[in-house]
């Protein structure tokens, strides 16, 4: 681990059920809460159809400006599953079946109705990737390097997230804090840029809601440094107390 580098993370959303609004996808704060925990910060987001040059622009580009990136998305059984191909094709790899993935596979499908050629496309992998593996549904995630194609079935993919814990190369993670306030957030604009300003190593964001016919909003402290973020968050609740608004120490 390096405290002082910072690692990030890009995701590459796949489906055109998402562009669609057919499907709401969960993956993206999933993964950004395991990414955080791991000392990773999640800095890109793409949403693709699932179109092969769409792929793998989106991934070879991400590649090349984060130390890590991850698909969900378009590894099942069917036709329109294209993510290993396109990955595999965007970097000039041959497609061939993993011999591990396939025996996993064989051993998941034995009672249920076998190993046919649809099931076996989820055995596919780029040449020379590793598995991640897959206790649920036994088709497993795919690693290509820095490069982590999961499952777009949140669970599924929360569990490959699971396997993966505690084996990328990262920073510290990063610790949060929450104040509520019911205040307009333009009200107190100063105050969390001064606050925020004067404390190094800590960023504050705001999350304005509207409840009960009030607005209000929740400020969050981030620091990979608990003393600085504790100094800040207590910085931050004196100088709203002195504005005149109170804070809700967790959120409203």
């Amino acid at each position: 681990m390096n405290p002082t580098r910072i690692w990030t993370a890009a995701l590459v959303v796949i489906g055109d059920e998402i562009l669609s609004g057919r499907t709401q996808d969960k993956n993206i704060a999933q993964l950004a809460a395991w990414l955080n925990v791991q000392g990773i910060r999640l800095a890109e987001v793409r949403v693709v159809a699932d179109d092969m040059a769409a792929i793998a622009e989106a991934v070879t580009t991400l590649d090349s400006r984060n130390d890590y990136v991850f698909t969900t998305g378009g590894i099942g059984p069917t036709h329109d599953d294209i993510t290993v191909d396109a990955i595999a094709a965007a970097f000039g790899l041959a497609v061939e079946v993993h011999p591990q993935a396939r025996a996993i596979l064989e051993e998941y499908y034995a009672t249920r109705g076998g190993l046919n050629e649809a099931r076996l496309r989820m055995a596919r992998v780029p040449a020379g990737a590793e598995l991640i593996e897959n206790r649920i549904s036994g088709a497993p995630g795919i690693r290509l390097g820095t490069i982590f194609i999961m499952a777009g079935v949140p669970h599924i993919a929360g569990q490959m997230l699971d396997a993966l814990t505690g084996t990328l190369e990262g920073g510290l993670p990063v610790r949060s804090t929450t104040l509520g306030c019911w205040v307009a957030e333009s009200e107190v604009a100063d105050i969390l840029r001064e606050t925020e300003r004067t404390h190094d190593g800590c960023q504050i964001g705001s999350y304005p809601f509207f409840r009960e016919g009030r607005v209000g909003a929740n400020f969050v402290v981030r620091s990979t440094d608990q003393t600085r973020l504790d100094a800040c968050v207590a910085a931050l609740a004196d100088a709203l107390a002195g504005a005149g608004h109170q804070t809700v120490p967790g959120g409203v």
